[in-house]
């Protein structure tokens, strides 16, 4: 690989600690060989405030003339960035990777290491409801399968990659008709995927056996909420809300992901924005998904490795138990990065 390879990303900046996380980004960009172009653009909210329309028109022109975007935390007033965001660009899944991490304290023993597939639509989250009287309330829960089957082919296709097994896990004997439908289709995409066992799980019983026994577990492609709490939940798992990243995709007619976009999972922390200490981890585990999928794949492995060799070597942020500011934690994953860049294995505690 040489540094005369260019790779154009749009970068979606946000709010709160958003300019901090994109300070991180373009530092350790720095020691990538690699010509990074990156296209900004202003969805903060006093530009969504000023001029709504204009800011997600150019947010969209940018993702669609690069097909990646890195997105920095946005605050949500009346409508959820997110949301919009997810419309306009036709997102139909949500890939949350959640890992433990060496150096991370926690109150779980057990090993982490898992990729939750989620719908990025549908679900409970898509009709708001209406009250029906002033003692109930309704609202109407949609599973389609078209966007079940582009999850579902995502799953089989990592855990293809990762020579895994997959579970497909909703409240199918309850929810027999949207649920049931979720599953049929996973079962259908199944076949296409014969070396890759499929095995189906109730929500509820996939949590408890989650939480007694994490490594049984790998790749777990779920509707729009319950992946959604899975994700939070392994989160919690793995010692903070704060270390996951995350992906959204969509997807041609043949199922070949259009465009994709990445973000730090975590909101936009006000009440430390502007003081150096945020930590940007999960922005960088998000920069490196988007390398992968670009098809820098070792860069991108190289990334993510080295944020985890900084917080084990005890380099790490004061929300981890370190004394590290964003500043100073950027440089050690600047040096782990570097480390593994010229193969010298890990950086030193």
């Amino acid at each position: 690989m040489t540094a005369s390879e260019s790779l154009p990303i749009a970068e979606f900046q946000g709010d709160g600690i958003s300019e901090e996380l994109s300070h991180s980004i373009h530092r350790i960009a720095e020691d990538l060989p690699l010509d990074l172009q990156f296209q900004s653009v202003d969805l903060s909210l006093e530009r969504r405030r000023a001029e709504p329309e204009a800011a997600f028109i150019e947010a969209e022109d940018a993702i669609r003339a690069h097909r990646v975007a890195l997105k920095y935390p946005t605050i949500t007033e009346d409508v959820s960035p997110n949301k919009v965001l997810r419309e306009r660009f036709g997102f139909t899944v949500i890939h949350r990777p959640v890992s433990s991490i060496p150096g991370v304290e926690t109150r779980h023993d057990g090993a982490v290491d898992l990729h939750i597939i989620r719908i990025a639509v549908g679900g409970t989250y898509e009709d708001a409801g209406r009250r029906v009287g002033t003692e109930a309330a309704v609202s109407v829960r949609v599973i389609e399968r078209g966007p079940s089957q582009e999850a579902a082919r995502f799953g089989f296709t990592l855990a293809q990659r990762l020579g895994c097994s997959l579970v497909s896990s909703s409240k199918h004997t309850i929810q027999k008709a949207t649920d049931g439908l979720f599953e049929e289709t996973v079962a259908e995409v199944s076949k296409d995927f014969p070396e890759v066992e499929h095995q189906t799980e109730l929500f509820d019983a996939l949590l408890a056996k989650l939480i007694m026994r994490p490594e049984d577990y790998r790749v777990v492609v779920c509707p729009n909420e319950y992946g959604d709490f899975l994700s939070d939940a392994a989160c919690g798992m793995v010692g903070s809300m704060g270390l996951g990243a995350s992906a959204s995709y969509s997807f041609d007619k043949a199922g070949n992901p259009v465009l994709a976009m990445f973000d730090p999972a975590g909101g936009t922390a006000p009440d430390i924005a502007g003081n150096g200490v945020c930590n940007p981890a999960a922005a960088f585990w998000a920069f490196a998904m988007l390398l992968e999928h670009s098809g820098f794949r070792a860069l991108g492995a190289c990334l993510s490795d080295g944020v985890r060799d900084a917080i084990g070597a005890g380099q790490s942020t004061q929300d981890l138990g370190g004394s590290l500011g964003t500043a100073a934690f950027t440089e050690a994953v600047s040096a782990a990065l570097k480390s593994r860049l010229t193969g010298e294995g890990k950086v030193p505690a």
